[in-house]
């Protein structure tokens, strides 16, 4: 089922299971409690990020080719850090080149696991057992502030908009989220294609080891890294600028594209 968080035409906010580009059967209740589709429909004006995040938590090199192309090492345990929720955009939202850092700004292609129930120590058997379901991420990244003038990712990862999610929730315990077919393109330009089979940790590794580490909250994204062709490692580098589309697909959950503009302030 693909569960979607949209606007409809009076401005309510709904959820919902998408039938076409236009109407979604609604649902009634709580994604992270008792839920149902019910036999109504309603209007989707613009699609939203599927869910309001209560956390974000992202995985660094994850791809062995993405660290074959980075030039590093494969990590011997999972590189953990965080986005700000301030950061999440929905699909068709515009992703916004910082004033402070407009020059190098890539973009990630990821899978992101939304986990569904509290997770605390998890066995890597169970860990899909919270999870809710999947969707499209573009882990946007000011390369300059994370390699140069911070020397660590948090402004780099967490400014305003640059984390687009969507464009909806795949809910389906049945699916193997290391089998997803992943691709970024630019202004129509294929720029990753890969694999989640690519993973370093698969999602029952990373879910098991972050409840490890954290109390995982029902609403809580994962983001688990992107493949290789990001913009940093072409030669010469390809970043994001005004006027530019880019576009995550996952096979099997959808399409996710967001324009980049310049900041307005």
């Amino acid at each position: 089922m693909k569960v979607i968080r949209f606007e409809d035409n009076n401005g309510n906010i709904l959820l919902g299971e998408q039938v076409d580009e236009r109407t979604a059967r609604l649902i009634k209740g709580d994604l992270f409690g008792d839920w149902e589709v019910t036999g109504g429909t309603a209007t989707i004006k613009r699609l939203l990020a599927p869910v309001q995040p209560v956390n974000v938590i992202a995985i660094g090199l994850n791809y062995r080719r993405h660290a074959a192309e980075s030039g590093a090492q494969i990590p011997s345990e999972p590189l953990v850090f965080v986005k700000l929720t301030t950061s999440v955009i929905g699909p068709g939202d515009e992703i916004v080149l910082p004033a402070s850092a407009p020059e190098e700004v890539d973009y990630e292609a990821e899978l992101a696991v939304v986990i569904g129930r509290t997770a605390r120590k998890v066995s890597e058997a169970d860990a899909l057992k919270y999870v809710l379901g999947y969707m499209c991420a573009n882990d946007v990244s000011a390369r300059d502030c994370q390699i140069r003038r911070d020397k660590q990712w948090a402004r780099a990862k967490g400014f305003d908009t640059f984390c687009p999610l969507g464009p909806c929730l795949l809910v389906d315990p049945q699916v193997n989220p290391n089998s997803f077919p992943i691709r970024t393109r630019l202004n129509g330009e294929l720029m990753q294609n890969s694999n989640t089979a690519d993973m370093i940790f698969p999602v029952p590794f990373l879910v098991s080891y972050l409840s490890n580490q954290f109390t995982l909250l029902p609403g809580t994204v994962i983001l688990t890294g992107t493949p290789e062709g990001v913009g940093c490692a072409r030669k010469p580098p390809v970043f994001l600028k005004p006027g530019d589309t880019v576009s995550v697909e996952l096979e099997g959950i959808g399409t996710l594209t967001n324009p980049v503009v310049a900041d307005r302030a």
